[in-house]
C-alpha cells in the first residue's frame, strides 16, 4: 500500500496519519489469535509486574526493564484484589505483551515484516531501517487502563529524534473502549521529557518542559479493524481508560534509524547477542 506525496505530507505536517484497511481482517485474526495462545501458555505465578504511565519509577521492576529482548507479560492495574489475586482470569487481566515479539515470534515476525511495511518505512526516508520494539496490547474490557499523554521519543530517545510508531487496529477502536487521542501539530513542540535509567540505579525523568500539556487539542482517532496509525516518535498522544464491555486489541511497531545514536541509558535494552534486526 503505497503512501502518496499528499499523504506523507500530512504527515510530516501533522505528526500523525490514518490509513484504513492496511491489514486485512484475516492477518488480524492471525495476530490475536496468537497472542491467546501465548497468553494461555503464560505462567503468572511468582510474577505481578504491572503496566502503568502514571507511576514510571514505583512500577518499574526488573521484570519490566530487562524485557527489551524477550517476551514478557505485563497485567492491568486494576486486576488485582487487595490480597494480591486476580479479579478474573488471566487472559482478561493482562494488559500487554513486550518487547520483541516482532524478533522472537514467527507469527509477530511476518506480520512485522511485510512488504507494504517495508514500502511505507522507506518513504519516511528512515535510512536503514530497525524494529526497536513491539507490544501487543489488550486493553482490557472495564479494565483497561488510561495511558497519559506522552511522547514515544521520551521513552525510546534517539539522536536525532528519528523513531516512528507503527500501531495496528485489531479491532474496532472508538471513544466507548479507549482510542487514540493525538495532538495534531504536537510534534513540533519539542520534546518535554526524556525517561532514563538513573546512575545510582532505577529510572528517573530528566524533564525539559514542565508545563502541562494543551489536551484541550487532542483529538479521537476512531479507527476500524485493520487500520494503521502512523506516528511521529514526538507527537502527544494518549488513550482514555476502556470502560465498556468491548476490548481494543492492537499492535505497535517502532523503527529506528540504523544512522541514530541509541543512548545506554535508555531503558530498552538488548544483549549483546541479540542486536536489533530491520525487515
Amino acid at each position: 500500500m503505497r503512501i502518496t506525496p499528499e499523504k506523507l505530507e500530512r504527515y510530516q505536517r501533522d505528526g500523525f496519519l490514518v490509513m484504513e484497511n492496511f491489514v486485512d481482517r484475516e492477518s488480524c485474526d492471525r495476530l490475536r489469535a496468537r497472542a491467546e495462545e501465548l497468553v494461555r501458555d503464560f505462567d503468572p505465578r511468582g510474577i505481578v509486574s504491572i503496566f502503568s504511565t502514571r507511576e514510571q519509577n514505583r512500577l518499574s521492576d526488573d521484570y519490566f526493564l530487562e524485557s527489551g529482548d524477550k517476551v514478557r507479560f505485563f497485567f492491568e492495574e486494576d486486576a488485582f484484589l487487595s490480597d494480591g489475586s486476580l479479579k478474573r482470569r488471566k487472559e482478561y487481566s493482562i494488559n500487554k505483551i513486550g518487547h520483541a515479539l516482532h524478533d522472537l515470534d514467527p507469527v509477530f515476525s511476518e506480520f512485522s515484516r511485510t512488504p507494504d511495511i517495508q514500502q511505507l518505512v522507506a518513504a519516511l526516508d528512515i535510512e536503514h531501517p530497525l524494529l526497536l520494539q513491539s507490544m501487543y496490547i489488550f486493553k482490557q474490557p472495564r479494565i483497561g487502563g488510561e495511558v497519559t499523554c506522552h511522547q514515544d521519543s521520551t521513552f525510546l530517545y534517539s539522536e536525532p529524534q528519528d523513531i516512528a510508531g507503527l500501531w495496528f487496529a485489531l479491532e474496532d477502536a472508538n471513544i466507548d473502549n479507549g482510542c487514540l487521542w493525538v495532538m495534531p501539530g504536537g510534534h513540533t513542540l519539542g520534546l518535554k521529557s526524556r525517561w532514563l535509567r538513573a546512575a545510582e540505579g532505577g529510572m528517573k525523568f530528566e524533564v525539559f518542559d514542565s508545563s502541562p500539556w494543551p489536551e484541550a487539542r487532542l483529538i479521537p482517532l476512531e479507527v476500524t479493524k485493520g487500520s494503521l496509525i502512523l506516528l511521529n516518535g514526538l507527537l502527544p498522544h494518549k488513550s482514555r481508560a476502556n470502560r465498556s464491555s468491548k476490548s481494543r486489541q492492537a499492535y505497535t511497531l517502532h523503527v529506528i534509524s540504523a544512522r541514530c545514536t541509541y543512548p545506554e541509558s535508555n531503558w530498552l535494552k538488548r544483549s549483546p547477542m541479540m542486536p536489533l534486526r530491520g525487515f
